[in-house]
């Protein structure tokens, strides 16, 4: 047996561990030793969904009593989970070399037994060939959550992302994945839970975005006065949709707007070339511009008159969508994927075909001819639409819930 690794704690490590000998786990909520869940996933370095949504819910499950774990190989989050209260691990869990992966199976059995661990929540295909494993070998609930639609082109990548659906219950980012898991992997209805992406609206609350916060960024993007913004939100990869939008706007034919793409290129130098030689040749240099990073996205979203995405690839949520809704945002995004369950067509944004250029530049055309009063009907049903249905207190109730279910002391719904 492997030593146990090194984890860094929130506090109250030893009165939490000493709570747990000889009792039985009780759920989320109740008497006695309240449930131990450990979440598995890469790492801690990006603060993507799935990583946000890692902390998130390792909050959650110490705020309702319980303790939280996640193992991963590490990263700036980690800092993020200390401050919530729970503990990380530091396991090699990045790694798809099969001879790692074999190995996490006892490193993990290991940390599930030390830490008497009731719940294994993987959320990310190799650490979660390793946590099934590790969890049937301990006797640990499993849990897994369906991010994305991972790419199923053979058989072979199918079993690979087939250990995702193999959770007691699988939840699912939303009825877009939920349906492409049912169709392809042949998952019942029964054993999928939807839990739709959360959006933190302390953070995402236009009363708490600064003037002074949108007059920097404003500035330091060297955007004038006056002039209608545009944004697409994402790395710069080709799915993502930007060469549409430099076609709409080209067919646009207008100078008098601001066009933002916001996003890294992370290491395609090549792409990121080929979209200036596209701004070039439609003339649209004083239009388009490419912005590598943003460290305060709640205010870019406020400088913004219309958020776009474009995405020619199903989003299998569409985090952007809903955080500029939140923000009382006119948002057009293509009519597939989760954003079909996002945005309500005519009344917090427009839907427009994948690929589209023209649908794309007549709904940019028709936001910007959004007069006030009908920006702010819209920016209303944006916000009540974000916080009745895809809020992060919504996201973690709902996941705690599913913990409490397999643990028997919540009725299957």
């Amino acid at each position: 047996m492997n030593k146990m690794p090194e984890h860094t704690t929130g506090g109250g490590e030893s009165e939490r561990a000493q709570s747990a000998q000889g009792t039985t786990a009780q759920g989320m909520t109740g008497e006695g030793r309240l449930a131990t869940v450990l979440q598995v996933l890469p790492a801690l370095g990006a603060a993507g969904g799935v990583e946000r949504g890692t902390v998130e819910i390792a909050g959650a499950v110490v705020q309702a009593g319980g303790r939280a774990l996640v193992a991963s190989a590490g990263g700036p989050l980690v800092h993020d989970l200390a401050r919530v209260g729970a503990e990380h691990v530091e396991l090699p869990l990045d790694s798809k070399n099969p001879l790692t992966i074999w190995r996490n199976i006892d490193r993990l059995a290991q940390v599930i037994r030390d830490e008497k661990v009731d719940i294994v929540h993987a959320r990310s295909r190799a650490p979660a060939w390793s946590a099934r494993a590790a969890a049937k070998r301990t006797g640990a609930h499993f849990v897994t959550t369906f991010h994305g639609t991972y790419g199923a082109g053979n058989h072979l990548k199918r079993v690979y992302n087939s250990v995702m659906t193999r959770g007691e219950r699988v939840i699912a980012i939303s009825q877009f994945i939920a349906g492409h898991i049912r169709q392809l992997y042949g998952v019942p209805s029964n054993k999928i839970r939807v839990i739709h992406r959360g959006v933190d609206l302390d953070r995402f609350d236009p009363a708490k975005v600064t003037a002074q916060r949108v007059v920097n960024l404003a500035t330091d993007w060297m955007l004038p006065d006056g002039m209608p913004v545009i944004m697409l939100p994402g790395r710069l990869t080709r799915w993502k949709g930007q060469p549409v939008v430099i076609d709409a706007l080209g067919k646009l034919n207008r100078r008098d707007i601001r066009c933002l793409l916001v996003g890294g290129d992370q290491g395609r130098e090549g792409y990121r070339a080929e979209l200036e030689s596209m701004i070039a040749a439609r003339g649209l240099n004083e239009v388009v511009r490419l912005v590598d990073h943003c460290d305060d996205m709640p205010a870019a979203y406020m400088l913004t008159d219309v958020v776009i995405s474009a995405s020619t690839d199903p989003e299998a949520f569409g985090r952007v969508i809903a955080e500029a809704q939140a923000l009382g945002r006119p948002v057009i995004a293509t009519d597939h994927g989760g954003a079909k369950e996002t945005v309500i067509p005519g009344e917090t944004g427009w839907l427009v075909p994948p690929g589209d250029a023209d649908a794309l530049a007549a709904a940019i055309e028709k936001v910007l001819s959004l007069d006030s009063a009908q920006r702010s009907t819209l920016a209303g049903k944006a916000i009540a639409n974000v916080r009745d249905n895809f809020s992060k207190a919504t996201m973690c109730a709902k996941t705690l819930d599913v913990y409490d279910e397999v643990l028997g002391v919540r009725p299957p719904v």
